[in-house]
């Protein structure tokens, strides 16, 4: 692995740690020296060094989950669509709008003149083999068969036939996409998608050059010289996913390379927050990652400190499968009813986290989506659909290990190694044995890319989990708990619930009021009669950013962050 280049800078920072706070003061009063007020733009060097909390785990388009992959693949990649700076789908690679049959299930994209950063022209080939590579069993794309199954046409029936048992062949061609020329692509859906733009904005969606695939074999997307781009920065520095620092610059092939301004930036992980502000405050970076709760309310008020709601929610999940005591408690609905209801959240929101996130006491996360009628918003429909209640958790905590015939139960509790998962897993084991008479908490903190890999072999009882949007619509957090869907790993499945989804993915798609009925209802299954999950919190996201730097781009689906327009101003 190599080492970051600012290994010995944390270092000496924390020793003058001491020695900066104390300086710090009123930070509204600081000079326009190091991290302070931006002025006005001019011959700037445009580069900014930013931190985050996680390597990243994957650089390949086909099998990356997780915001942090999908925000560089988004920095340096680019589909037929791209958010805008306002968080609106518009024309990327598509060459303006398609044409879009009387149905509205066949879409016809012309593709623009566009480069991959080799040289070669981006074609309609690529997203076809891309599309057909990700829905692949043989791939086991965790979000591919998700984003497809059920919209695109073919692609349900594609991942039926291989997870059915025995297996079944099937043909990756009758995937409703075809390249009708080079520059010409055409798209089949099920049924028509309101969404439609959203998911081709997604990263899974982005183009693949098949030619530098299959050389690169095994290869492939492995470091930074085994990768190709066509977004506005290709990857100058990344050794692969155990690297922690990594370097983007722009990307002379782009296509919009005008609208690019910086030239260069540095990414580097710091898992811990206290490290990352020394560092900023010592003037050697320009972006933290999210911060601590102790250092939110140390900068309430600095205009430095950038706050947003999130369309984030935080849950429990409780693993129905495997063989481990935990795995089959949780096949008990009182057990898992009793997790569901065992913790305070609004304690955990005010001292764990106390940066502005919210308790949640649904699936859904409040500003996102709204009733198609009466504007009003999903969680003000569908309220609380499981609260904190530590006697109604005792009891059926209790009622539950009677039906299992146990007195204790032992379950292991997957979070990642930063800093801030160790304390939310310290709460959790403090809430949970404390409600709970019997249960003991086993924390295992693992890197972030384990975790993952643990999540995807469904090797654990208990962890937390975060869902962010992948497009503007309920069903992106919707269908994920179907059985056997690519996101459930955790073995949940309701038939009621399945035929609820399926329903609203095949036959409401153009009734509007029909369909948000059916996911509000899938929403009460899942939480009301069933407790699968154990919603947390809506997060609420904090970090600081030096005021010379302007125009990030934060979404609130899909990736995390662009810096397409971002620029530096003079200081």
């Amino acid at each position: 692995m190599k080492k970051s280049k600012f290994s010995l800078l944390l270092i000496l920072t924390l020793v003058f740690s001491l020695f900066l706070a104390a300086c710090s003061g009123d930070k509204s009063s600081k000079t326009d020296e190091g991290n302070g007020k931006g002025g006005n733009a001019g011959d700037v060097a445009q580069e900014i060094k930013a931190f985050d909390q996680s390597e990243i785990p994957t650089m390949d388009t086909s099998l990356a989950e997780g915001s942090t992959s999908f925000t560089y693949i988004n920095n340096v990649g680019e589909g037929l669509y791209r958010l805008d700076q306002d968080n609106k789908p518009v024309p990327a690679l598509s060459d303006g709008e398609p044409t879009i049959s009387d149905d509205q299930t066949v879409y016809t994209f012309k593709i623009r003149d566009a480069k991959w950063s080799n040289g070669d022209p981006i074609t309609a080939h690529d997203f076809v083999y891309a599309w057909q590579r990700a829905i692949d069993p043989k791939t086991a794309s965790p979000y591919g068969p998700y984003m497809m199954s059920g919209k695109i046409k073919g692609a349900q029936a594609i991942t039926d036939a291989a997870s059915a048992e025995p297996p079944k062949p099937y043909d990756v061609k009758s995937l409703g996409v075809v390249a009708k020329d080079d520059k010409t692509l055409e798209v089949t859906f099920e049924q028509p998608i309101p969404y439609w733009a959203d998911l081709f904005a997604f990263p899974t969606f982005y183009p693949i050059n098949e030619k530098f695939v299959k050389e690169k074999g095994e290869a492939y997307a492995t470091n930074k010289d085994n990768l190709l781009y066509n977004g506005p920065f290709v990857m100058t520095d990344w050794d692969g996913p155990s690297d922690t620092e990594w370097v983007l610059e722009k990307n002379e092939n782009y296509w919009d390379i005008d609208a690019v301004k910086l030239t260069k930036m540095t990414f580097n992980s710091v898992k811990d927050p206290a490290s990352a502000v020394n560092a900023f405050e010592a003037g050697e970076v320009d972006i933290t990652a999210k911060l601590s709760s102790d250092l939110v309310q140390q900068y309430q008020g600095d205009d430095r400190l950038v706050n947003k709601l999130e369309k984030t929610v935080f849950w429990l999940k409780m693993n129905q499968t495997g063989d481990s005591a935990g795995n089959k408690a949780f096949q008990n609905v009182n057990i898992r009813r009793a997790i569901a209801q065992g913790f305070d959240k609004e304690a955990f929101v005010a001292s764990v986290l106390n940066n502005g996130s919210l308790p949640a006491n649904g699936q859904m996360p409040k500003e996102f989506v709204t009733d198609p009628v009466s504007g009003k918003d999903w969680r003000e429909v569908n309220g609380d659909l499981i609260k904190y209640d530590a006697e109604a958790a005792k009891a059926s905590w209790e009622k539950g290990l009677k039906e299992l015939g146990i007195k204790e139960l032992e379950v292991r509790f997957l979070g990642d190694d930063t800093e801030n998962a160790k304390k939310t897993a310290e709460y959790f084991k403090n809430q949970l044995e404390k409600n709970l008479p019997g249960l003991t908490l086993k924390v295992e903190s693992v890197p972030f890319a384990v975790r993952l890999e643990r999540d995807n072999a469904q090797d654990y009882d208990l962890q937390v989990a975060g869902w962010g949007p992948d497009f503007r619509d309920p069903m992106t957090f919707s269908d994920l708990f179907v059985t056997g869907g690519g996101s459930n790993r955790m073995g949940y499945s309701n038939p009621e619930y399945d035929k609820l989804i399926k329903t609203s993915l095949t036959q409401l798609g153009g009734k509007p009021e029909e369909y948000y009925k059916s996911l509000l209802q899938a929403e009460k299954i899942l939480l009301e009669q069933d407790a699968a999950i154990a919603p947390i919190y809506q997060r609420n996201s904090a970090q600081l950013m030096a005021t010379k730097v302007k125009d990030v781009a934060a979404y609130d689906y899909g990736p995390d962050y662009c810096y397409k327009w971002t620029s530096v101003a003079a200081e």
